[in-house]
């Protein structure tokens, strides 16, 4: 338990070292933006520039192609810091700082949104964009609930926009690889897809404090119940463990892992599911999402997904040799092939030296894909349909663990069969005025 939280902690100090990276940017790239037509580049809008967002942001930074004209964020100090520094890498004073997002979407000019706020926002003012007909780079998890899902999968096929979900493990080429082996059969029968991510953080204050004068705390709750301000509240490191808004690691970094385990046997995906599971939750403190958790999924052709919190996960990581807190790993009958982030492994070795037949959609950066097909009106490496599967893998897996269970799962429909408690869970209700 020791190591899972150190490992938790480093992840969420990298993030935080995310809000000053961009500053870093070759002059040469802010060159070759001034060089192209003002009608020729896409106008982005930034809604949610806390660490996760401001580390995407430099994507788009990084991008001649596009321009930041517009950033929006609830915590002001934060919102004027990044309006500066945007400001000051165009030499300019074009970006605009919003308070509210409705105002970023409604202006015109603005092409496509970085959507990067906290979870319980990502598909509210994800729609406003797209209704607004701007296309959308939305931050993963997708929605709270499967309902949430629904709506935005309804609204960007229905206003026809470009959306790319932010599993960005689809833009690196060992991820790809490995999809493409399991694909092809070079594995043999595919039987089993083991997969883990770090477990959620427990503790937070729950005496209630005062609300600092630079947030605006109840636009921040938005269409999450009121509660009462308490001490770090509103910080990565507590939000993302509190079931107001966000459903935990197993969806905040198991999505990760979990898509990486839909691309690679996508057409097992179908049909009946059949989705049973235990968890860890805290018993003190503001945090209540899984600290770890065993889910088995089995899926169409016998393929079992198993599911788990990095604790529960110390097999795999001896028989794959590998210490990481994260991974996906393809068995079949002939061999396997494991794979997170920096690392590609298989057995038998030759695996990873085989010429695939098939190859799979190629993207090496997922916001240049993203802005590639706001041009070319193209389905980005991830688009809104496969986004919306692999985010109701996450969900059916929470609520498996909080049911202890067995539930059977209509993919095509998106109803668990013949239990009305767990289908309560696909849906919840929203805090006036907000709604979908």
């Amino acid at each position: 338990m020791k190591k899972q939280n150190s490992n938790r902690r480093a992840f969420l100090k990298t993030s935080s070292l995310a809000s000053v990276s961009f500053l870093f940017i070759p002059s040469s790239v802010l060159g070759r933006v001034k060089n192209i037509a003002a009608n020729d580049r896409i106008n982005v809008g930034c809604i949610g520039i806390g660490p996760q967002g401001t580390g995407d942001m430099r994507g788009f930074l990084r991008n001649p192609g596009c321009q930041v004209v517009a950033l929006c964020d609830l915590k002001s100090n934060n919102l004027e810091e990044k309006q500066s520094q945007v400001n000051d890498f165009y030499g300019s004073s074009d970006c605009m700082a919003y308070h509210d997002f409705r105002d970023l979407t409604a202006r015109e000019d603005i092409d496509a949104c970085l959507v990067a706020t906290c979870d319980h926002w990502h598909v509210l003012t994800s729609l406003s964009a797209v209704r607004s007909g701007k296309d959308v780079y939305m931050e993963k998890p997708m929605g709270l609930t499967l309902e949430e899902d629904q709506a935005m999968r309804s609204a960007v096929l229905q206003n026809n926009r470009v959306f790319q979900f932010g599993t960005q493990q689809r833009s690196d080429s060992n991820f790809r690889k490995a999809c493409e082996i399991a694909r092809t059969g070079l594995i043999g029968d595919l039987h089993t897809i083991n997969v883990w991510s770090p477990g959620s953080s427990q503790g937070g204050d729950p005496a209630q404090v005062p609300v600092p004068e630079w947030l605006d705390y109840d636009f921040w709750l938005g269409p999450s119940k009121y509660t009462p301000y308490t001490d770090n509240r509103c910080s990565n490191q507590l939000w993302w463990f509190i079931s107001d808004y966000a459903l935990g690691f197993i969806a905040g970094w198991g999505i990760h892992p979990i898509d990486i385990a839909l691309w690679g046997a996508e057409d097992h995906f179908q049909g009946i599911w059949e989705v049973e599971g235990t968890g860890k939750f805290p018993t003190q403190g503001v945090c209540d999402t899984a600290l770890t958790w065993n889910v088995k999924i089995k899926v169409q052709g016998g393929v079992t997904v198993d599911f788990r919190g990095a604790e529960s996960a110390e097999e795999w990581k001896k028989k794959y040799n590998d210490d990481s807190d994260h991974g996906t790993a393809f068995e079949g009958t002939d061999g396997w092939v494991y794979v997170r982030r920096g690392k590609i492994d298989a057995n038998p070795k030759s695996l990873l030296d085989a010429k695939i037949q098939r190859p799979l959609y190629v993207s090496d950066n997922h916001v240049d894909n993203f802005l590639d097909c706001v041009r070319s009106r193209k389905e980005t490496v991830c688009p809104i349909g496969t986004a919306v599967k692999s985010d109701v893998l996450c969900h059916i897996s929470d609520i498996a663990i909080r049911r202890e269970e067995k539930l059977l799962f209509d993919s095509e429909r998106e109803t668990f069969i013949g239990n009305q408690e767990a289908n309560k869970r696909l849906m919840r209700p929203m805090r006036r005025p907000w709604h979908l």
